[in-house]
């Protein structure tokens, strides 16, 4: 196995996840919030998207999905083309809705499909790579694919708890 098919590998689990987690849900329990401060399924799977085509789209010097092929327009969010939720409180959170699951994965397999092509090239060589130099340490490449894949498992993974609370 190569560097590159792990990582391929592992962003591929994200989508099943994913895929999984939003399947046949209306507009209505994708917006569900079990708690005042808690995210919604559509929320927390829009972020982990938004995550990793920001920073993949970073640290492969290209523009992101979510702006370069139109998908914010198609969301017509309540937020800055920019915004991927990072810090986002609970109430800015609260404000994000989506017309339907598919508009949902559609975006994720639209990122999804940029990462795979990114990650396919990647090779050991590449890890140590500085692409954020504004941390103390710089972030490598390998740190920044694993913090995404790390973020993306987290949230895809509360995703798929959320939605075994859905009512009813």
């Amino acid at each position: 196995m190569t560097t590159a098919d792990l990582l391929q590998d592992a962003f591929g689990r994200i989508r099943e996840v994913v895929h999984d987690a939003v399947r046949g849900l209306t507009a209505e329990q994708l917006a569900y919030r079990p708690g005042p401060a808690a995210n919604s399924i559509g929320w927390l799977i829009w972020h982990l998207a938004r995550v990793q085509d920001d920073h993949l789209a970073d640290a492969a010097g290209t523009e992101q999905v979510w702006t370069g092929d139109g998908w914010s327009g198609r969301f017509g969010l309540p937020f800055d083309d920019l915004e991927t939720g990072y810090g986002q409180s609970p109430g800015e959170a609260a404000k994000f809705r989506v017309a339907s699951g598919d508009l949902l994965t559609g975006y994720y397999d639209a990122v999804h499909t940029r990462s795979i092509a990114f990650v396919r090239a990647v090779t050991d060589a590449d890890l140590d790579r500085i692409v954020d130099q504004r941390w103390n340490p710089p972030v490598t490449l390998g740190v920044r694919l694993v913090s995404v894949i790390d973020d993306d498992t987290q949230h895809a993974g509360q995703a798929a708890y959320v939605r075994g609370l859905l009512p009813g």
